[in-house]
């Protein structure tokens, strides 16, 4: 941990040492290239998103004036939230944007000292929970496997940072950055809230049809071979749940102890399939179907949003495809 924060601090130093070079020698920005142009000749609104959920959400509120800005998702490449180290570009990008969205919580944490030296609006997704009462704290059920690390600062409560994936809770940031970007652009504020409630009507509709086809489902228990950042879907619409790491865990080996607890839970339930977040190799999972009863469950791959790269968006994936698509996997398990 150490390591990171102090590579990450000269980062930091790196970039700011670059903006000061910049205006010295006149600039209009880091790299020596103008500020991006609209066809008005004015200026376009500069967003950054760390988050592809925040990226999306925020495309989608832009609506007609999507030409007038600059929207960067700075983990295009698929790097996931929780390993993701800013480069010194991305720190001068943050750093001279008009807005910068992004969760906040120990994976992020760069973030606010990133922002300590510049004068952007921010929207940080935690903060805007927590404002709203909704925000919880990480939680270890029975059987996760604990972190080989514990955090040095007892006391201090470690928020479950996997806010975006719930569309209650969507709707509550995409009312939040539309303010942001009107605030930031109030010629636009018209269109961004048009476009924001346009927007709200989908994700109301993708709300009522998780609360439909999941109550309808008899089983209510996910046995998960992997982290778990789901925390939120699960309260809202009354899932239990059973996995090897808590959603924000660093651990990718589970113990033989996690191993057969989650066996065990396999066989008590009569679940049939065992989850796993998307890009895993499965090992976990496969090894607590091995090692269950039966043996004769099936994997099914749940999507975090966490890694969705510019390949993926191009071939169409949003936020609401990809929650459909988990929608989809959790009926067909639970049913």
């Amino acid at each position: 941990m150490k390591k990171t924060i102090i590579r990450i601090k000269s980062i930091l130093a790196a970039a700011l040492c670059g903006l000061t070079a910049a205006a010295a020698a006149g600039c209009g920005s880091v790299n020596g290239s103008a500020a991006t142009i609209n066809e008005n000749g004015d200026k376009k609104l500069s967003i950054v998103c760390t988050g592809f959920s925040e990226y999306d959400w925020t495309k989608n509120i832009l609506g007609e004036k999507a030409a007038d800005a600059e929207l960067t998702y700075l983990l295009e490449g698929g790097a996931d939230m929780h390993s993701y180290q800013p480069t010194a570009a991305d720190i001068a990008k943050i750093a001279t944007c008009d807005v910068f969205i992004y969760v906040g919580g120990e994976s992020q944490e760069w973030a606010d000292d990133a922002l300590a030296n510049s004068s952007c609006r921010s929207v940080k997704l935690l903060d805007v929970l927590a404002k709203n009462g909704a925000v919880k704290e990480e939680e270890i059920k029975e059987g996760m496997q604990a972190e080989e690390e514990e955090h040095e600062e007892e006391g201090a409560p470690e928020y479950d940072e996997h806010v975006w994936l719930t569309p209650g809770n969507a709707e509550i940031f995409v009312r939040a950055i539309c303010d942001e970007l009107a605030a930031a652009d109030p010629s636009g504020k018209d269109v961004y809230t048009r476009a924001a409630d346009d927007y709200i009507v989908q994700l109301d509709e993708l709300k009522a049809d998780f609360a439909s086809e999941l109550s309808a489902c008899p089983n209510r228990t996910l046995i998960v071979g992997d982290r778990f950042p789901f925390r939120y879907l699960a309260d809202e619409y009354g899932l239990d749940y059973y996995a090897a790491f808590a959603g924000c865990s660093a651990e990718t080996e589970a113990s033989f102890e996690t191993v057969a607890f989650l066996s065990k839970k396999l066989d008590e339930t009569g679940v049939k399939t065992v989850f796993t977040l998307e890009n895993s190799d499965g090992k976990i999972a496969n090894a607590v179907i091995a090692n269950s009863s039966e043996k004769s469950a099936d994997t099914a791959a749940l999507d975090s949003l966490q890694s969705v790269n510019s390949e993926q968006i191009k071939e169409g994936a949003s936020y609401i495809s990809i929650m459909r698509k988990n929608l989809e996997a959790l009926t067909a398990a639970l049913k």
